[in-house]
């Protein structure tokens, strides 16, 4: 299984600016591929004759003329620029496969990183050794065992990262859930999260709380002269804070699914249609703000490290419509009604909990039924009924 270690590096001036040096050159090298990549493309689409760009051609392109028309790149690591084609051939794959859009030129201050493949780095401890550079120490040292297989150094406002990719042999590194039942998880706007237990979990809201200092700052930089000193402080000041609301934001994000996938073996959620609610114009910002997708990710993968479950009701499957105790559903129920009470039976329904708890059932007859057969219940979308098998430990439940 491979996973990322991500450190902060603690680099002197003198190695920060080798480091912004080499991924520079990354970024140049990016750029440079992309605009030979599409000449190339558009005569070879004129003239069959002419050989179609790739990868592993744009490389030695580059080998042949660097010395002559870029000498400053034998300044820095030639890993920068060599995996910084690759990338650009993996992403033009993954654009002819129609998982992306078509590549775009990186900017300066927005995508600030370059690769190393393994045999180009060594870590002794806290420190990391990069060509032409030297020892780099780092906070801390890498928690995973196992072969490394690579490292991206990357900036984030004036703070250096370096995220270390390790094929563990082993990925239950972590130790098993407590496995405290089944539980549902209701994602929304006035809190991040919603339990069938009746827990809440409210979101820190970093870009609502910060958002009079994020608009003074940017209002500043506006202001300022172009290339001018004082406009690359006021930059860089709007830089750190969008990187502290990130890291808010992201430190919620983490403590909320370590604390589910650690008690509960099976959690269910919705599969959330993010991109169509970010069309609210009104509830747009508060949605981004809670990082949805970012939710479910981490309770994915984290969930089977401790050998749990993740089951993933479909995409209209209406938990906030359907009593939790009969059964009955409601023909509309808008999105300011926080509370219903049910005609069929009476009972009086908190929204975002009523939705947990049939999310909780969701998960539990989706199990069930991986476990012994069909199962009854609105998630199940087998076009063709497969045997009943054994639920593996570890395994997802994916219903989208």
């Amino acid at each position: 299984m491979l996973i990322a270690h991500r450190i902060a590096l603690d680099p002197n001036n003198a190695q920060a600016t080798c480091l912004a040096r080499a991924a520079g050159t990354a970024r140049f090298a990016y750029n440079w591929a992309l605009a030979e990549w599409k000449r190339q493309y558009d005569a070879w689409k004129a003239d069959n004759t002419q050989p179609e760009p790739s990868q592993a051609a744009l490389r030695r392109q580059l080998n042949a003329i660097k010395r002559a028309e870029f000498p400053w790149m034998l300044e820095v690591t030639k890993n920068a620029p060599q995996m910084a084609i690759i990338q650009l051939g993996q992403a033009f794959q993954n654009f002819f496969a129609g998982r992306a859009r078509y590549p775009v030129f990186r900017r300066k201050c927005v995508h600030d990183r370059f690769s190393l493949t393994n045999d180009q780095f060594r870590l002794d401890g806290s420190r990391i050794r990069i060509p032409k550079f030297g020892w780099v120490r780092m906070r801390e040292a890498l928690r995973f065992a196992g072969k490394i297989m690579s490292a991206t150094v990357s900036r984030v406002a004036d703070r250096w990262f370096v995220s270390i990719a390790v094929d563990t042999p082993d990925s239950s590194h972590l130790p098993e859930a407590e496995n405290q039942g089944t539980i549902g998880v209701d994602l929304g706007v006035s809190a991040l999260a919603t339990l069938s237990t009746g827990e809440t979990f409210p979101g820190p809201k970093a870009h609502k709380a910060l958002r009079d200092r994020l608009r003074r700052l940017s209002r500043s930089l506006s202001r300022k002269v172009k290339g001018s000193a004082n406009r690359g402080k006021a930059k860089a000041r709007l830089a750190r804070l969008h990187a502290r609301i990130a890291a808010i934001r992201s430190d919620a994000t983490h403590k909320l699914t370590t604390d589910l996938t650690r008690r509960f073996h099976t959690i269910g959620i919705e599969d959330l249609n993010v991109r169509g609610m970010m069309a609210n114009r009104r509830l747009a910002r508060s949605i981004a703000d809670m990082a949805f997708f970012e939710v479910r990710r981490q309770l994915q993968y984290k969930a089977a490290m401790r050998g749990g479950v993740v089951a993933v009701a479909k995409r209209f499957y209406a938990s906030s419509k359907t009593c939790s105790g009969c059964g009955h559903k409601l023909e509309a129920l808008p999105l300011s009604l926080r509370e219903w009470t049910c005609s069929s039976c009476g009972a009086h329904h908190d929204r975002d909990e009523n939705a947990a708890i049939n999310l909780a059932a969701m998960a539990v007859s989706s199990t069930v039924s991986a476990c012994g057969g069909e199962g009854a219940g609105p998630v199940r979308e087998h076009q063709v009924e497969p045997a009943p098998a054994k639920q593996e430990s570890g395994g997802k439940v994916n219903f989208a």
